[in-house]
């Protein structure tokens, strides 16, 4: 249920952020179409999914999903390399 509320909180927050500045909700969500953010989104919630499942089942998952969207859209917010 904690997840359903943070979720729901991040969605909340870009249709705010939308309803200020037209356009802001395609740079928010812009980490979708990055396949290097993606990569590490996924690497991150199949690592965290992987060690927490021996003790905490599907909460685990739960969990390792949405890190893995926060780990995606902070890799997608990086610096390009010069």
């Amino acid at each position: 249920m904690t997840v359903a509320i943070i979720v729901a909180a991040l969605i909340i927050k870009t249709a705010v952020a939308e309803l200020r500045k037209p356009g802001s909700a395609r740079r928010e969500w812009a980490f979708a179409t990055n396949a290097s953010a993606l990569t590490a989104g996924l690497t991150a919630a199949v690592l965290l999914g992987a060690m927490g499942w021996q003790s905490m089942r599907y909460a685990a998952v739960a969990w390792a999903m949405l890190a893995g969207v926060l780990v995606a859209y902070i890799a997608d917010r990086r610096p390009p390399r010069k």
